[in-house]
């Protein structure tokens, strides 16, 4: 999906990077996707391409809403952009929209709308951001939280926008904090009733589950650059101050039970062979 499109393009209705999922504002289409030529993600080999939520649509593309857990809903679109889901928790109080699926339809609103709407959007780092303002606009210009260290990366910024910097509930049970590491304001979420009363610790990708039951920390996940030892020890410290049993990323994979522990003797692991404590086993 995309198109090499001729800088005098324009759009009424924003633009999408057909790489990366990143929205930017109506009228002229943008020079470069500013994620893309960052390091932590790429430009293709064949250039830049852009598309549109209309043009998406006639290409089929859709989002799927699917349970995790109780009160925890993944919001999926399969086959575009980086191709993250978003997740839905469910409260009492209003539902949090953490992290934004780069496209919104009709089935997804109106299924979304009877989990109880969305009351609050944000997204765990910039890569993240999706089409945000379509997804406000859809509920009522839900506020989006974004973390103020990174606003600079906004390629659109609707009214809806609020910029924070200090950890705060934006639901009852629901606490957003910085923890930085892959962005310098790269958000965690705790849910404090999420995993039946456990907690469950939603970290984007700033802490990823892998697939041997553990956890791993990346500047880059396509490019594969580390970060070091001091940062990851003070990304697994931070996590620490939390209660959960449970940690999900940005693409629905699941660490824990016991996801503390799993945090802990990751970061380990991580800080040991970046370190070069292992050194003698390469």
């Amino acid at each position: 999906m995309g198109t090499q499109l001729s800088r005098t393009a324009q759009s009424p209705d924003g633009w999408l990077c057909a790489t990366c999922g990143w929205e930017y504002a109506p009228g002229p289409v943008p020079e470069q996707c500013r994620i893309c030529v960052d390091e932590r993600q790429y430009v293709p080999t064949g250039g830049q391409l852009w598309t549109t939520l209309a043009e998406l649509a006639r290409d089929g593309a859709r989002v799927e809403v699917v349970e995790v857990e109780p009160d925890l809903w993944g919001l999926q679109v399969p086959d575009f952009g980086i191709g993250q889901t978003g997740l839905l928790v469910r409260t009492p109080e209003g539902n949090l929209l953490f992290d934004v699926p780069g496209f919104i339809d009709d089935g997804a609103v109106a299924r979304v709308r009877e989990l109880g709407g969305i009351a609050h959007i944000v997204a765990s780092h910039p890569h993240m951001y999706g089409v945000q303002s379509r997804w406000s606009a859809a509920f009522d210009d839900a506020p989006i939280w974004v973390a103020a260290a990174d606003q600079e990366w906004l390629g659109h910024r609707p009214a809806a926008v609020r910029t924070w910097s200090e950890r705060f509930e934006v639901l009852p049970g629901i606490v957003l904090d910085q923890i930085g590491g892959h962005f310098v304001g790269s958000t965690i979420a705790h849910w404090r009733d999420g995993a039946q009363g456990r907690g469950v610790l939603l970290a984007g990708d700033a802490i990823f589950p892998t697939p041997d039951g553990m956890v791993t920390f990346l500047r880059s996940y396509p490019n594969r650059i580390p970060m070091s030892a001091a940062v990851v020890r003070r990304l697994a410290e931070h996590a620490s101050r939390y209660e959960f049993d449970s940690l999900y990323n940005n693409f629905g994979s699941r660490a824990g039970p016991g996801a503390p522990d799993i945090v802990r003797r990751s970061a380990q692991r991580y800080a040991a062979w970046v370190s070069g404590d292992n050194d003698h086993l390469t």
